[in-house]
């Protein structure tokens, strides 16, 4: 299933297109098996590329169900890496729009950080987390602080 990603980059850009067009072979490429993710939907956290699999493919169908097309822009990218490790950090804009008449419906900005390990030359993620600060008045994450739109 390796694609031979050989820049952190070009992993950024496979979520990106991946998520557009609804591929979760595409997009679980970049994930290690033994994936771990802090997200901020539904669980605490998913360990394992079977869990994380689960989630992305419910994630897709219900894009699918709602016949929404969802693009996905990466802002304010802080990549370090050396030779087998890689950390990114960014403001990760999800923007979903109607397939039928293009209508932007909604639109949320996360903040993400990755941990990525080079494998047989290739990049992938081990750890992914993402976050939303919170309203510490009404305990609710606090989605359009950093609206970005591009």
């Amino acid at each position: 299933m390796m694609i031979g990603i050989s820049k952190v980059q070009d992993v950024l850009d496979n979520y990106k297109s991946s998520v557009y067009e609804k591929d979760v072979n595409k997009f679980l490429t970049t994930y290690a098996a033994d994936v771990h993710i802090y997200d901020c939907w539904g669980n605490w956290e998913c360990e394992g590329i079977s869990s994380w699999r689960e989630n992305v493919v419910m994630w897709f169908n219900s894009l699918s169900e709602d016949r929404n097309s969802l693009k996905v822009n990466f802002n304010d990218v802080t990549i370090e890496e050396n030779t087998s490790v890689a950390f990114v950090h960014c403001a990760v804009s999800f923007v979903a729009y109607s397939e039928n008449t293009g209508e932007k419906l909604r639109q949320i900005t996360n903040r993400f950080t990755f941990g990525l390990k080079k494998v047989d030359e290739s990049w992938l993620i081990t750890h992914e987390h993402s976050s939303l600060p919170i309203d510490m008045h009404t305990g609710k994450g606090m989605f359009n602080l950093k609206l970005i739109v591009r």
